[in-house]
């Protein structure tokens, strides 16, 4: 696939190859040479956050973390 570099120094990176990789606007690419070859690899950061959300979607977790809180308060010698 042929593209050309803008006056700028800009390119494009055709919308097939962006699908492929999943690459959307704001993504992050870290470029090389290597061998006089220009290198270029997404950079996929994801904060914890985004990895947890909603990975415990019907899931009856904060309920047992409720009742296992209420159990170490009730156990507590300061609760008497």
């Amino acid at each position: 696939m042929l593209i050309k570099l803008s006056s700028k120094g800009q390119l494009v990176i055709p919308q097939t190859i962006r699908e492929s990789l999943a690459l959307e606007a704001g993504d992050q690419l870290m470029i090389e040479v290597i061998e006089r070859q220009i290198v270029l690899k997404p950079i996929k950061e994801r904060s914890p956050l985004d990895w947890l959300f909603g990975r415990f979607e019907n899931s009856s977790m904060l309920d047992e973390l409720e009742q296992e809180h209420r159990d170490e308060v009730h156990a507590s010698p300061l609760s008497a």
